[in-house]
């Protein structure tokens, strides 16, 4: 149907797809229903290995871990609204034909999925409504090798449309929350997987990251998450916004809501070689000489990186930052101090930030903004990104980057403004060039012998979780995690602390100095922040790719210091929650 007549074929696919998901969810059978038993809550709380084990000897039935963990996301579900597809009735048919491999190393385990992931009889709907009622024919790669492994797919989570927020709603299926507080943000672009992992309704989660899109959800839900490099993880077998950017490209990589459970996935899953059914990985297996000479490494290295020179961290998450980096000093690590000045020249972070938005957003928007239908609300960060990537002339493009520059004296946005927009493919060739020059620059500066850092240490995002709709504001404040996407490490996310309002407050006077740090610092807000989470990330094996081994090592090596010197973070507390709602609905 044209436009604007299409409106109304979108009112229908969303009123749709929102009545299927209730449907799905009111016709779970009792076994998905009542209080956690005493047998349900040691499945929760069992080491992923333990439980897999359990399931390979028979001593423990699938199903059981299944509809345990069907409770638990019908409660993450009902507080935050993260669940897309909801595939437990189909995963319990899975079991009992035998399309599990229940002696595969991911035995019996639920593994929820981002939305844009192909689940065979399911829409990838991407959060757009064009693609309701359009179910894919069969599994993608990333879900046969985990049905392989013995993984067990139970749902499908939310997602930004666009996938380029770090905000996680769409027309679709809604907006998801904060399962800390519904009024802030999940994160994003997997959002739905940092609020499902976080009240414990999953127990491992897939996600993808082309901007920090499973480290920031990570960062603002509480849990842990792993950036692979481009190569590691199957990229096959999945929908998008924009098929066909490798100028950053997408990468999928694993959360979870302890380090334990990340660690033996990451292990489990490139154990399962695929590479052999999907050409985009290289045939690279898991290295544990790598991990453990890490982690039985006596001192270490870290390069302690507090600022991006573009927007410091917030008071909460700086606090976050020092307990770190304190821990591991007390833990008998050398902590090296990454100051602004000693930097690459021409490679910054700054530098790092204008290429890589540059090259994301290559076409102006174009394709991502092609699947829209008429009227269909569009997240207010990728709107701004259109707006200047497309939607504004040229001249005066020209003429707004002049005023930030010379009027407003803001250097650093205005950098930002300058050359976003649609390019040539001569232009995108050129910006490319510059991707490899930045590489090139950094991997001989870390290189160095006054570097040869094990891991660095820095914030995962300026701020903690963000108001709904915040990315009117804060869309470009991605610099910490962007960084990584560009140069193509291997990162990880931490959990270390949650925002005190006193402590955590902004000090008098406070005030933003450019662009980028006003949109991030708007709705940066100590009280009603109390209580999100504080997260740190982690950068292993510098210089170079393609290090999840010795990413993964580091990040123990952190929770370990952290443990010792009295800082633990502590999770939401699934069995107190669902008691809560419990008594509410009697």
């Amino acid at each position: 149907m044209l436009p604007p007549f299409d409106y109304f074929e979108h009112l229908r696919a969303c009123s749709f797809k929102q009545r299927q998901r209730e449907e799905r969810f009111a016709a779970l059978p009792p076994a998905y229903r009542g209080p956690l038993t005493p047998v349900q809550l040691d499945i929760l709380n069992a080491p992923i290995d333990s439980l897999v084990e359990s399931v390979q000897s028979k001593n423990t039935d699938p199903i059981d871990i299944l509809r345990t963990y069907g409770k638990t996301a019908a409660l993450a579900h009902k507080r935050t609204n993260c669940v897309t597809e909801l595939m437990l009735p189909d995963a319990e048919e899975w079991v009992n034909r035998n399309e599990i491999n229940l002696s595969g190393p991911l035995a019996g385990i639920p593994v929820s999925l981002k939305d844009s992931i192909a689940v065979g009889g399911f829409d990838v709907t991407v959060g757009y409504s064009r693609h309701v009622n359009k179910p894919y024919a069969e599994d993608g790669i990333q879900v046969k090798l985990l049905k392989k492994a013995g993984a067990i797919p139970h749902v499908k989570t939310a997602l930004p449309i666009t996938l380029l927020s770090f905000e996680s709603t769409n027309d679709v299926w809604g907006v998801a929350k904060n399962p800390h507080n519904p009024k802030y943000s999940p994160g994003g672009s997997t959002g739905g997987e940092g609020a499902i992992l976080a009240l414990n309704g999953s127990r491992i989660g897939i996600g993808s990251d082309v901007a920090g899109s499973v480290r920031a959800p990570a960062a603002w839900s509480g849990i842990y998450s792993l950036r692979c490099s481009t190569g590691r993880w199957p990229k096959m077998g999945m929908n998008t916004s924009m098929p066909g950017q490798e100028g950053i490209p997408s990468v999928f990589s694993p959360m979870a809501r302890t380090l334990g459970d990340l660690t033996y996935f990451a292990k489990s899953f490139i154990s399962m070689k695929p590479w052999e059914v999907d050409y985009t990985v290289h045939p690279l297996p898991w290295r544990q000489e790598i991990y453990d000479a890490t982690v039985e490494k006596k001192v270490l290295r870290v390069g302690l990186m507090r600022s991006d020179g573009v927007v410091p961290p917030s008071p909460a998450i700086a606090r976050g930052l020092d307990l770190t980096a304190s821990a591991l000093r007390a833990a008998g690590h050398e902590i090296i101090e990454i100051t602004q000045d000693s930097f690459p020249p021409q490679h910054t972070p700054l530098d790092a930030l204008r290429i890589a938005s540059t090259l994301l957003c290559g076409d102006g928007g174009k394709t991502y903004h092609s699947f829209f239908r008429s009227f269909e609300w569009m997240d207010s960060g990728a709107r701004q990104l259109h707006f200047y990537g497309s939607g504004l002339p040229s001249l005066f493009r020209y003429i707004h980057y002049l005023w930030i520059r010379y009027v407003k004296r803001d250097s650093i946005w205005a950098s930002l403004l300058r050359n976003f927009r649609a390019l040539s493919a001569y232009e995108n060739w050129q910006w490319v060039a510059k991707r490899e020059a930045f590489r090139a620059s950094w991997f001989d500066w870390l290189s160095k012998p006054e570097q040869s850092f094990d891991f660095l240490l820095c914030p995962a995002n300026a701020t903690p979780a963000l108001p709904h709709y915040a990315m009117a504001d804060a869309c470009s404040s991605c610099g910490y995690t962007f960084l990584f996407n560009l140069l193509d490490y291997s990162a990880g996310v931490i959990p270390v602390t949650k925002v005190d309002a006193q402590i955590d407050a902004l000090p008098k006077g406070f005030k933003a100095t450019n662009g980028v740090m006003k949109g991030a610092y708007k709705h940066y807000d100590s009280v009603a922040m109390a209580g999100l989470p504080c997260a740190v990330q982690v950068v292993g094996g510098v210089p170079g790719r393609l290090q999840e081994e010795k990413t993964l090592a580091a990040m123990k090596i952190v929770v370990e210091a952290l443990e010792s010197s009295g800082t633990v973070y502590h999770h939401l507390d699934i069995q107190q929650i669902y008691e809560e709602e419990m008594r509410k609905v009697e």
